[in-house]
């Protein structure tokens, strides 16, 4: 394990350069230069900053291999999603994805989702349609949070829409821990899946009627792991006929 390979892998993904993570930091470029050729380590209170600013936890940032990404992401594979059943709600707020998932989780109780299917999935994608002047000026982001809805639900419970999805083909890749380093290892998922979709003649597909991409965490074998799929056009001869497995 190298510490100054993952500030300098980090930096590399958050797409700075040397001087500008320096300005952050309040250091010369030749620190930061000597940080990552393990020439010098950063002080304590540097490493929190750099924990902070990439987004990672310092435990990660310390002891773990960034640049090694085999134990942080899965194979991508193209699954068949069976048509589902959804109810969902939408946050536009600085802290989108808790704010909404406590709204649906809320819901879900009231609706009597939660006691007649506690293992009912919630699932959640990006709000695409806020303005550059609502992000820039005021912090704000979107998200959508969902649950799908076991076959026979019903609630007069109001609060959300409900939206019918089809059967769909998805590449799929699971993220181990994602919130180690949430701004980082999440985009860089969605980046393995477009790459491998040009690499092996897949195109993204856009429809109304399905959603384009969404994510799913759970907990597996006592670590956080994370689905993120992605809508395509066609499905090879091996895919896997499944909902969220």
């Amino acid at each position: 394990m190298s510490l100054g390979k993952n500030i300098q892998y980090l930096r590399k993904q958050k797409k700075i350069t040397q001087e500008k993570l320096a300005d952050e930091m309040a250091v010369s470029r030749q620190t930061v230069s000597r940080w990552e050729a393990d020439e010098i380590v950063p002080e304590l209170n540097n490493l929190v900053a750099l924990s902070d600013l990439f987004s990672c936890k310092l435990d990660t940032l310390i002891r773990e291999n960034l640049t090694d990404d085999k134990h942080i992401y899965s194979e991508i594979t193209i699954k068949t999603v069976k048509g589902f059943r959804m109810a969902r709600y939408v946050m536009v707020t600085p802290n989108p994805e808790d704010d909404v998932n406590a709204y649906m989780e809320n819901w879900a109780k009231r609706a009597g989702l939660l006691e007649s299917a506690p293992n009912a999935m919630q699932i959640g994608w990006d709000f695409p349609f806020v303005s550059a002047e609502l992000q820039n000026r005021f912090g704000l982001r979107g998200y959508v949070s969902a649950y799908v809805l076991p076959d026979g639900f019903t609630t007069d419970c109001p609060g959300v829409e409900y939206h019918d999805q089809i059967d769909a083909d998805y590449a799929v890749i699971t993220i181990y821990d994602p919130f180690a380093a949430a701004f980082e290892r999440i985009p860089n998922a969605y980046k393995k899946i477009m790459a491998h979709l040009e690499v092996n003649g897949f195109q993204e597909k856009m429809n109304d009627n399905i959603l384009a991409c969404f994510e799913h965490v759970y907990e597996k074998d006592g670590m956080t792991c994370m689905d993120v799929y992605v809508h395509v056009d066609s499905v090879s001869k091996t895919a896997v006929y499944t909902i969220f497995s």
